[in-house]
């Protein structure tokens, strides 16, 4: 048994992919996004669960990922969102991958490499409608639909957006990106632009603005079990899909006046027992959690005391009768009828769930439950 575990409960992925579904206008269809290792969660096992549940498109951030689902055997459209290289070009016309355009220079290399392959090559332009970071401008939109509809051997198959504050409760930026997008989208079709999907909804979006959801939406944090944020004005009930869990290493009884960890953080007041558990910021879990998390054990929660270090925490189980060594304790998931979620350490950690998963999802011990699909 490994000193400690990530479990992936693709059930609660099925669950959450549901979810997004019912609450698509009928034309809509998913894009599921499963870049930077599916937010931690594992990109193959939950693309191909995806997949099974009947996504339409995957979304990846780097064509290297997108290779690696094609070589997995996925055989669903996957979407490029960070563009891709010129020397990229020929192996993506090949697998059928397609790429976000937002740079003249990589069209016309997409162009090229089409012409050279004597194939049409898909794929989706994302105009900048407020977000500031990728994307045409979109004040010069038209003046890139020109050029672009030049260049031959291209098929623009979508155009897209991104959301910079849907997860606010205040809609104003957000309806204004709306109204530029639907511009966009008005301008491409008087160039002739013949494109079969318009997204910019991501799960804040498609929760909040269902007018924005066009024909594909982009889910991705609602889909691992976490709300966008707490200001979210249709929340839904959502399943986590990760647990990070572990083994009580040794349990001890320390006198008063002890320091525990590095630094001399925190000293024992009384006498207290102490369980060390074999987990540390080299799993991913956070040193910002040093005495102010919790775990879990017995169904209680044991406060972290003393600095989380790189492969061992330390936590106080005096209130919790009977802890020994091997006992479970769950640092990120339930156990018994309490909860640690990921919005609970980010807020600790001062940053978001997003983080918090791609952190503990590099964890070299990670399990796959409950999957629909076989190998």
């Amino acid at each position: 048994m490994p000193l400690s575990w990530v479990e992936i409960d693709l059930s609660a992925l099925r669950y959450n992919f549901m979810q997004v579904r019912q609450h698509l206008l009928r034309e809509t269809q998913i894009l599921g996004v499963v870049k930077s290792d599916a937010y931690g969660h594992g990109m193959v096992p939950v693309a191909k669960e995806l997949a099974q549940s009947g996504c339409r498109f995957l979304g990846v951030s780097k064509y290297w990922e997108a290779e690696k689902l094609r070589n997995a055997g996925l055989k669903l459209p996957i979407l490029v969102l960070l563009g891709i290289e010129p020397e990229e070009m020929h192996g993506a016309i090949a697998q059928n991958i397609r790429p976000v355009l937002f740079r003249l220079d990589h069209a016309r290399s997409l162009s090229h490499a089409a012409m050279k392959l004597q194939k049409t090559a898909p794929f989706h332009v994302k105009v900048d409608t407020g977000m500031g970071r990728l994307g045409v401008p979109h004040e010069t939109f038209s003046s890139f639909l020109g050029q672009l509809k030049e260049l031959p051997g291209l098929h623009m198959e979508g155009i897209l957006s991104h959301f910079s504050a849907a997860d606010e409760a205040d809609k104003t930026h957000s309806e204004l990106q709306v109204a530029r997008f639907r511009e966009a989208l008005q301008l491409a079709r008087e160039y002739g632009f013949n494109f079969s999907y318009a997204h910019i909804a991501n799960s804040a979006g498609l929760l909040d603005l269902p007018h924005a959801q066009f024909q594909l939406v982009r889910p991705g944090i609602m889909l691992y079990g976490s709300p966008p944020s707490d200001e979210i004005l249709h929340p839904v009930p959502l399943r986590p899909v990760m647990a990070l869990k572990t083994r009580v290493m040794q349990v001890k009884q320390v006198p008063a006046g002890q320091p525990i960890g590095y630094g001399k953080t925190f000293t024992t007041p009384r006498s207290m027992k102490i369980a060390t558990l074999p987990v540390g910021y080299d799993d991913g879990y956070s040193r910002l959690l040093s005495n102010q998390g919790a775990v879990l054990i017995k169904g209680q929660r044991a406060p972290l005391v003393g600095r989380v270090s790189m492969n061992l925490i330390t936590v106080d189980v005096t209130h919790i009768q009977n802890v020994c060594e091997e006992d479970e304790s769950v640092l990120l998931g339930q156990q018994g009828t309490d909860r640690i979620s990921a919005e609970e350490m980010a807020c600790l950690c001062k940053t978001i769930s997003y983080e918090i998963f791609c952190s503990l999802g590099r964890n070299r011990n990670r399990h796959f439950l409950n999957a629909s699909f076989s190998e």
